[in-house]
């Protein structure tokens, strides 16, 4: 069982920047890809960002792409997701997930996920 807990949601203006964090309770963390997904009001959860088990490998959404960051520090069972040029639209609940296949593949589709942190919310003001 993986525990992971994100933190570092909240308002932000459009045009604006934002870091999220996600701390996975495992000793085994560098086992794992990681991935963050969002989901808005009214809409289905949504594939951000992923990250391979060793860092050196990164997807990203078309619509996240050239404007967000995903990065991991395996030392501190963490992963990181930095937003920059914010936009309303990014407005959503953002989910850290852990994929326990991580050394086989990068998932991309929520079913390839096992674990899933509480969501943080973030808010970007037009």
């Amino acid at each position: 069982q993986v525990r992971l807990v994100e933190s570092g949601g909240g308002l932000v203006q459009a045009g604006g920047s934002l870091g999220l964090s996600c701390a996975a309770s495992t000793r085994t963390f560098d086992h794992y890809a990681m991935g963050w997904f969002r989901q808005a009001p009214g809409k289905e959860r949504e594939f951000v960002a992923a990250i391979s088990w060793s860092g050196g490998n990164t997807y990203y959404a078309d619509s996240v792409k050239d404007r967000f960051s995903i990065s991991r520090d395996n030392a501190q069972n963490t992963v990181y997701l930095q937003m920059g040029s914010l936009k309303p639209e990014d407005t959503a609940v953002y989910y850290c997930a852990a994929d326990s296949q991580g050394r086989r593949r990068i998932g991309i589709r929520l079913s390839e996920y096992d674990y899933w942190g509480q969501g943080t919310q973030v808010t970007v003001s037009s």
